[in-house]
């Protein structure tokens, strides 16, 4: 059992998701390719007070780069661009290497009648409705659930949307989504279009079959790697495993030497250090990290790694938030030193900054003057990237000093 300093672990940690690399000589296919490489996975939100989930951790790692890039790499597949990567449920919503998806097949065997427990009252309800789905997008091509409902003249009267108040149409194709039948070609002003796995993804893929415990060996490998050193709860958490998957995987992948058992200064529990993971004496590096990025999604992890107590409070009533609507935590090296609320107002053309509050480690240490300096960088470089202007509020105590130093 080898012990490390907790800061030691900590940009170990900063190191395997990618950050204080030389960046990709490509603002394109090889960035975003570099970045899901890294952290294996994207996790996918509907919020888009500043921009999208899946977008945010790319230009964290890589800074200003094409979005489109990601968009095709996403939902586009060509001779000579082919698909890079597929959504299915890995951390939550996500996108996953397009030859990581057998290894969630054990997965959707067990989702083979829905994820939620509405997917078998509908089965009840209209037991030829999952086959009236399959056969209308077989003879029609990718379609959105709205579409389907008009297809199969199942539309409903009154207000509906797409996350919320499901259709009998949208529970069976979601249902068919969990359980690898159908799958997510594209998607349509962020909606859901739907289409054959066989006709989406190469066919030795989807005909891949991988057992379960080899997937979750293979899982946990990922995990490990994405997150350098880490409890057994945090590389279960990366991809949603259980205790005894996680448990039986990682003593093959020590018995492997794929892993070394670590004790970390200051932490509770057991850790263990992938085999690969860099160990630098300092991490260069200086971002904004969306409340989904994979190094901090982890809420428990981010507190144990970081000391950062972050919860997101999108779901709070404005009155009762203490930080913000949408809240970008900023990694300076490898600290978080500062909590950022950012929205992009699309019709005045700016990223707004409502509120700027700085860690105690920052007045503590004396460093408020650089923190600022290097967040006023990221802001501007993330406005830039947006095609928008800043404008700065006045909540917080790192607000003036930010103000100052975009200026």
């Amino acid at each position: 059992m080898r012990e490390i300093p907790a800061a030691a672990a900590r940009r170990i940690a900063v190191a395997a998701q990618g950050f204080g690399r030389l960046k990709p000589a490509s603002s394109g296919r090889r960035a975003v390719s570099s970045v899901l490489a890294t952290t294996r996975l994207l996790q996918i939100d509907s919020v888009a007070a500043a921009v999208r989930a899946h977008y945010a951790p790319v230009f964290s790692r890589v800074g200003p780069y094409d979005r489109s890039a990601l968009d095709r790499a996403a939902w586009s597949d060509t001779a000579r661009s082919p698909r890079l990567m597929v959504e299915y449920w890995a951390h939550e919503a996500a996108f996953v290497p397009v030859e990581d998806w057998p290894l969630l097949r054990w997965r959707m065997d067990r989702y083979v009648h829905g994820r939620w427990g509405g997917a078998q009252r509908v089965a009840e309800r209209h037991p030829r409705l999952v086959d009236d789905v399959l056969d209308a997008i077989r003879d029609g091509g990718p379609a959105t659930a709205r579409d389907l409902e008009v297809a199969l003249d199942r539309r409903r009267p009154g207000p509906k949307g797409p996350w919320w108040d499901h259709s009998d149409v949208k529970v069976v194709c979601e249902q068919l989504f969990a359980s690898g039948v159908l799958t997510v070609p594209r998607r349509t002003n962020f909606v859901r279009v739907y289409d054959l796995t066989e006709r989406v993804l190469p066919p030795d893929v989807a005909a891949q079959r991988v057992g379960e415990e080899d997937a979750v060996r293979r899982l946990v490998d990922h995990s490990a790697a994405a997150m350098g050193v880490a409890t057994a709860a945090d590389l279960r958490d990366y991809y949603r495993l259980s205790a005894a998957q996680t448990t039986a995987a990682l003593a093959d992948l020590v018995d492997a030497g794929r892993v070394v058992p670590t004790t970390v200064a200051g932490w509770k529990d057991p850790a263990y250090r992938h085999v690969d993971a860099r160990r630098p004496r300092a991490v260069d590096t200086a971002a904004l990290l969306c409340p989904f990025d994979p190094l901090i999604f982890g809420r428990a992890r981010t507190e144990r790694v970081f000391d950062f107590h972050y919860r997101i409070e999108i779901y709070t009533p404005e009155a009762q938030r203490r930080y913000g609507y949408y809240v970008f935590p900023f990694l300076l090296n490898d600290e978080l030193v500062a909590r950022v609320d950012l929205r992009v107002d699309r019709a005045a053309g700016l990223l707004t900054v409502p509120g700027t509050f700085s860690e105690d480690s920052v007045d503590a240490r004396g460093r408020r003057a650089e923190v600022a300096a290097a967040l006023a960088g990221s802001v501007r470089a993330m406005a830039e990237w947006l095609d928008v202007d800043v404008a700065v509020g006045d909540r917080g105590d790192l607000a003036r000093d930010l103000r100052v130093a975009v200026s």
